[in-house]
């Protein structure tokens, strides 16, 4: 049975170039790069093409950017100044067993690709991806807090908020460096579960009686938790890291009044580790594209 794909990959970061040596390795024999025109590194097996010589018809796989597209269907290019529009029009033309990857989606994608009857896959939604990425996620954070601090790690106090995927493993490589660990959450499981961790755990709506002794906020929490009443009694030196999705959970604001750094720090995996942030994303949309053939 010939397993080989089909896949243009429209526009992307820095991430996408492992991400594309990766696919090109697997089962994938045909890939097709629109917008990649100003890249000085070329690839084995791999073909440079413009958006209107792509066939659709025969295409098994399309991947978008992280971003996905703009409300308009437009598509962000770092590595082309060539403008890429996806339209519904297009999406038609692709055959009903094609898949479109993003990394995040918006209505236009959203509906645009349910219109074309197709299958999208956000693939920041998914919880391997999420899993895989908090361990860059977390680097990324623990190199901010070494360069804009001017005191170690090490017995520092560290608030994080929020237990989820990427605030469990922060919580967890600080306490590693010796920080000492409070951790804030609704969640009665998670608080239960910092405990276990050795954390310090606390109801989230207690963070204004914990934060006159932090030195480093990580927030996790997509929702504004980071208020005036939490910022208010922090110490000058504090500094809070927002990880967030947009708009963060932070009075950015009122920090910058108080005159706290608050850093909104989005997409670190791109930023710090960009060859295994393309790993990640290149070996879970191989093991997709396998397990719908």
């Amino acid at each position: 049975m010939n397993t080989s794909k089909s896949i243009a990959v429209l526009g992307g970061d820095a991430r996408y170039l492992q991400m594309i040596k990766n696919l090109a390795t697997y089962q994938t024999t045909d890939i097709h790069l629109v917008g990649f025109d100003q890249l000085n590194q070329g690839f084995t097996e791999v073909k440079q093409v413009d958006m209107d010589d792509l066939d659709a018809a025969k295409l098994d796989a399309v991947i978008l950017p992280i971003p996905g597209t703009d409300d308009k269907g437009n598509i962000e290019t770092v590595f082309s100044d060539t403008n890429i529009q996806i339209t519904v029009e297009w999406l038609k033309q692709l055959p009903k067993h094609c898949l479109i990857f993003s990394g995040i989606t918006n209505d236009f994608l959203t509906n645009s690709v349910k219109e074309a009857g197709l299958r999208l896959f956000p693939l920041m939604d998914r919880n391997d991806v999420a899993i895989y990425n908090s361990i860059p996620t977390v680097e990324g954070t623990i190199m901010i807090a070494i360069e804009h601090t001017d005191f170690t790690i090490h017995s520092s106090n560290i608030i994080v908020l929020g237990l989820g995927r990427v605030g469990m493993s922060t919580a967890s490589k600080f306490a590693g460096l010796g920080a000492k660990v409070f951790v804030g959450s609704r969640s009665n499981e998670d608080l239960a579960r910092a405990k276990e961790m050795g954390l310090t755990p606390f109801h989230i709506s207690e963070l204004p009686s914990y934060t006159p002794n932090c030195d480093i906020l990580i927030n996790t929490v997509p929702a504004l938790v980071v208020t005036d009443e939490t910022i208010k009694p922090m110490k000058s030196h504090a500094l809070i890291i927002d990880l967030a999705s947009k708009p963060g959970g932070t009075d950015f604001d009122y920090a910058k009044k108080r005159g706290i750094t608050a850093l909104h720090s989005l997409g670190l995996p791109g930023i710090v580790a960009p060859k295994t942030a393309g790993e990640i994303l290149g070996n879970v949309i191989a093991q997709i594209l396998k397990e719908q053939q």
